[in-house]
Order: structure tokens, then C-alpha cells, then sequence
């Protein structure tokens, strides 16, 4: 069942997904994109972080290319428009901050997954591929997008032509993710990062989130405009509150995500 192939673990305001199809390296069916898209809503309305990670030895390989084999009858258009992309936005539209815990090779449509989430920690042994050229197509589930943002034009240029691995510490040189963590270390460096955002000042975190995604679409006038209004909207939350107080009080602060 779908419901099997998706695992939530939710505590101390801290929603973990995890991928659970390690037999097959997490590909993605119909099911599984449904069902992973109705748990990162569900846990946007009650978490203060997500993490999405995968079970095994893969994050997720992509797209499950035994679904739907004869090329000549699958619709990618369709697939892309009306699955995916409600799972992409599922994650830039959360109110909360996603972290997206490569555990494992992320390929194809899974490399995008976890570059489409706002923070991303990978275990050095993990790599990801943009395998769409070794199969006649182009990177989608937002590659285009995110790679050139991310790693400059001439890198995402390679990356998609030659389709070769990028390691995880290559990746983090290259500002395609924000942490490579030795393999012995990785689970306890990402808990403690997941940790640390869902404990930290909610509503904060939450702007600074709109902000940094509407950066590359905005003007210097109307991104000055939106921090303002921003800005002046945390500044009234009990989070501000108490960060100043901790501040003055020279202790830490305990946000209540309020």
C-alpha cells in the first residue's frame, strides 16, 4: 500500500517523512508522489520543521521507470503537471522550514526533490546524479530551476549534459547543498539541525523563508519592500519578545513558536 511506502514521525514539533521503498531506492510511483504529498501538507499544518529523508541505502532514485514502461504511451507532461508539481510546491509553500536528509544516492527526480527543499545535509557517501540525459530527457521535478540558482550556469550545464555523479562534498563546494556530513556523523548532524529549526522562533523562520524564495524573482525595491513588511510582522511575535530578553539576560532563549 502507499501508505506503507511513506513513514511520519512526528515530536517536539518535529515532523520526519521518510522514504520507504528501499527495495526499489525510493523510486517514485503515482502512490508513493500522492502519498508523500499529502504528508508534507499534513505536517505543515502541525510541525514547526520537516525533515524528508529515505530508509536504505538510497534517498530516492527518481522516477519508478517500471511504472507505465512503454514510452510511447506515457504522458510526462501529465505526470509532471498534475503530480509532481503539487509535491514540489508542497515543499516551497510549506510554512516551516524543510530539511531534506540525503542519506543515499538522490537521482533523477530525487536529486530535485532534495534540492528543492531549504536546507539540504548529506551523508559524504551520498551523491546526486541528474540522470535525465542517459535516458533521453531533460532534468525536471524543477532541476531547471533550482541547478543554474544554485551552481552557477556552466556547473548545471555539465551536471545535466554529462549526467555524471556529484558527490556530496562536491555539492557542498559548489553551493548545491549546505552541509556534507562524514557517514558515521550524518544522522546525528541532521537530527541536531532538525532540532535546532523546530525549536527555533517559528514565525522568523518562517519569513525568512518567503523572502529568500521570492529574492530571485524580485527587484532590489520590492524585495527592500517585503523585508519591511516582514520584519514588522515577526517583530511582533512573543519569539522577538524573548530573543531580546535572552539577549539583555545573557542566557539562551526558549522560543514557543508564537
Amino acid at each position: 500500500m502507499a501508505q506503507d511506502r511513506i513513514e511520519v514521525h512526528e515530536e517536539a514539533g518535529l515532523a520526519v517523512i521518510t522514504l520507504n521503498r528501499p527495495e526499489l531506492m525510493n523510486a517514485l510511483d503515482r502512490d508513493m508522489r500522492a502519498a508523500l504529498t499529502q504528508a508534507l501538507t499534513a505536517a505543515a499544518q502541525t510541525a514547526r520543521a520537516i525533515v524528508l529523508t529515505g530508509r536504505g541505502a538510497a534517498f530516492c532514485s527518481g522516477q519508478d521507470l517500471s511504472e507505465g514502461a512503454d514510452p510511447d504511451r506515457l504522458d510526462l507532461a501529465e505526470i509532471l503537471r498534475e503530480e509532481y508539481e503539487p509535491l514540489l510546491q508542497a515543499i516551497t509553500d510549506a510554512p516551516v522550514p524543510v530539511l531534506a536528509a540525503v542519506n543515499g544516492v538522490a537521482a533523477g527526480a530525487g536529486a530535485n526533490l532534495a534540492l528543492a527543499c531549504d536546507v539540504v545535509i548529506a551523508a559524504e557517501s551520498a551523491v546526486f546524479l541528474q540522470a535525465f540525459s542517459r535516458i533521453g530527457l531533460i532534468p525536471d521535478a524543477g532541476g531547471t530551476y533550482w541547478l543554474p540558482r544554485q551552481v552557477g550556469l556552466a556547473r548545471a550545464m555539465g551536471a545535466a549534459f554529462f549526467a555524471e555523479p556529484v558527490t556530496a562534498r562536491q555539492a557542498a563546494d559548489w553551493g548545491m547543498i549546505w552541509e556534507a556530513a562524514p557517514d558515521h556523523e550524518f544522522e546525528a548532524t541532521w537530527q541536531a539541525r532538525a532540532r535546532h529549526l523546530a525549536a527555533g522562533p517559528t514565525a522568523a523562520l518562517r519569513a525568512t523563508k518567503q523572502a529568500l524564495r521570492a529574492a530571485g524573482d524580485s527587484d532590489f525595491a520590492t524585495q527592500l519592500e517585503l523585508e519591511a513588511k516582514l520584519q514588522g510582522e515577526v517583530g511582533r511575535t512573543a519569539d522577538f519578545r524573548e530573543g531580546v530578553t535572552a539577549f539583555l539576560e545573557k542566557r539562551a532563549p526558549r522560543f514557543s513558536g508564537r
